[in-house]
């Protein structure tokens, strides 16, 4: 049988990002990208169907992420909470394409069937839903900056939910690292939210 392996862009890609996202809780943008020094060693094995399930389904979950990101670049007040919207999307942003990349090498869809009616629902935890993306979007001011901190804190938290998921039940060492970079991330990124809540 032909043995599936990730291609060479898909390495570079793993080498570069895998575990990335390691911030800092200051909320500063520096060393968003502590996994640099991955080792190839693990780019050539298969990922399990968790695995494969945590990457179709973080991918999405990451873009809403980015979105939200950037909706704040331009409308959020604080300036530390600006910081800190740069410094999630300059993690998160990087991860979609590591993931994705083990995705395609394997041949499989970079979202899970049915993706589209998952999002902002309990299969994907965290998701932020059309409704309050909306009401997002229409706010402003320190409304905005509370409801940014929000609505954040409760994805990470579905992100962190999913991480810890596939640290258990995967058996590949790269998806875990990533995994847990996420966990470690995300968690750090929680508590710095909290303290725009007002």
């Amino acid at each position: 049988m032909r043995r599936t392996l990730l291609s060479g862009s898909a390495m570079l890609a793993l080498l570069a990002m895998t575990g990335c996202g390691g911030g800092e809780s200051t909320g500063t943008a520096d060393n968003a990208s502590p996994g640099a020094t991955a080792s190839s060693s693990a780019a050539s094995a298969q990922l399990n169907d968790a695995e494969v399930m945590f990457a179709q389904m973080m991918i999405p979950h990451h873009e809403q992420a980015v979105e939200m990101a950037d909706l704040a670049a331009t409308r959020v007040k604080d300036p530390d909470l600006k910081k800190l919207a740069a410094q999630i999307k300059a993690a998160q942003a990087p991860e979609i394409t590591t993931m994705a990349g083990w995705l395609t090498a394997m041949g499989k869809p970079t979202e899970a069937p049915g993706g589209h009616q998952i999002h902002g629902t309990d299969a994907m935890p965290g998701m932020v839903s059309d409704k309050d993306l909306a009401a997002l979007k229409a706010a402003s001011g320190d409304d905005f900056d509370r409801m940014f901190a929000r609505l954040m804190i409760a994805h990470h938290n579905g992100a962190i939910q999913m991480a810890r998921t596939v640290q258990s039940d995967g058996t590949n060492a790269e998806a875990k690292n990533l995994a847990a970079a996420i966990e470690r991330t995300q968690a750090d990124e929680v508590q710095t939210l909290q303290k725009f809540l007002g």
